[in-house]
């Protein structure tokens, strides 16, 4: 199979387009978007030089899994799913944050917590807390959503002072995320797995919040295996985990974390292979349905006919 890097279609009605740090993003007729799931890999806010094959495609299909799930709780964009490594639907104005909960010391907030701080978004920690131990209520720590670079994390009282979002919308995200959490923590849960933290993005059209883009993937979440947690953490051991938060741990062991004049390192096969089978574990795992690698030899070509045949029979 190829890895798909980057694509550059011209659909019929397309009228936008836009490339995310994974996907790439095209505007049909100003009412649809199409989401094509590359198979980049990002970290620290920055895109690495190699392609993870099948990324794409368990990104895709883990997201649109959990979309159909859960759209009794929240109004979400999808639409439709025409391909392995593609999602289409309704096109949102995106709000300018992204809802962040966390129900664990880990990731960002342990590194914050490491350093002493014991505030993160203006949401407290408590004292005496270990790496990966469980918060006693899950926290919502936003942060503000980069057009490029890094996002920077925001407190609830910034949001509601500057206008990026107003009160009443923002309550309403503030719900939407603790009952989605609450959801995928016990799916998770299902599954021997411990949903640890995740985001949430959500948008507007005509005048309606819907959720949009991704939903409970290895790149928007953490995972925890269930079995051996509470061992683990008394030994004061690193948790089994099903996330990026290897990759990121390997780059920082590689002496990179997206800061100016550092190099990016560049992962030697095995390692990419190592993150394939990560994923492909993580969709198999979490939705307890055996993972069908596409196999196309030239997989932009089989996007283009079937959002091609979407397009023209529904645009």
């Amino acid at each position: 199979m190829s890895p798909l890097y980057q694509t550059g279609f011209q659909f019929p009605k397309q009228t936008k387009f836009y490339r995310g740090k994974v996907r790439d993003v095209y505007t049909i007729d100003n009412k649809f978007l199409v989401m094509v799931a590359s198979d980049r890999i990002s970290a620290f806010d920055v895109i690495l030089p190699k392609p993870i094959p099948c990324k794409g495609q368990v990104l895709n299909q883990v997201a649109t899994h959990f979309l159909n799930l859960t759209k009794d709780i929240v109004p979400n964009w999808l639409l439709a799913t025409p391909d392995a490594n593609v999602a289409i639907g309704k096109m949102c104005e995106p709000f300018k944050v992204e809802m962040v909960i966390r129900g664990y010391v880990t990731g960002h907030a342990a590194r914050e917590y490491k350093l002493g701080k014991r505030m993160i978004c203006g949401v407290p920690m408590p004292d005496g807390m270990k790496e990966n131990d469980k918060f006693p209520e899950a926290i919502i720590t936003p942060t503000t959503k980069a057009a490029e670079g890094h996002d920077q994390d925001i407190s609830r009282a910034e949001i509601m002072s500057s206008g990026i979002v107003s009160e009443s919308d923002y309550v309403q995200m503030e719900n939407y995320t603790r009952a989605l959490f609450k959801f995928g923590t016990e799916e998770a849960n299902r599954r021997g797995l411990i949903l640890v933290d995740t985001k949430y993005e959500f948008g507007k059209a005509d005048g309606t919040i819907y959720l949009i883009d991704e939903i409970h993937t290895p790149d928007s979440s953490r995972y925890f295996y269930s079995e051996g947690y509470e061992e683990k953490q008394s030994k004061g051991e690193p948790q089994k985990q099903l996330s990026k938060e290897f990759v990121r741990e390997w780059l920082i062991a590689n002496n990179f974390m997206g800061k100016e004049g550092q190099q990016i390192p560049v992962m030697p096969d095995e390692f990419v292979q190592t993150v394939t089978n990560r994923y492909i574990e993580l969709f198999e795992q979490i939705t307890g349905k055996k993972f069908e690698a596409d196999t196309s030899a030239n997989p932009e070509e089989r996007i283009r006919k079937n959002v091609t045949e979407w397009i023209e029979k529904n645009a």
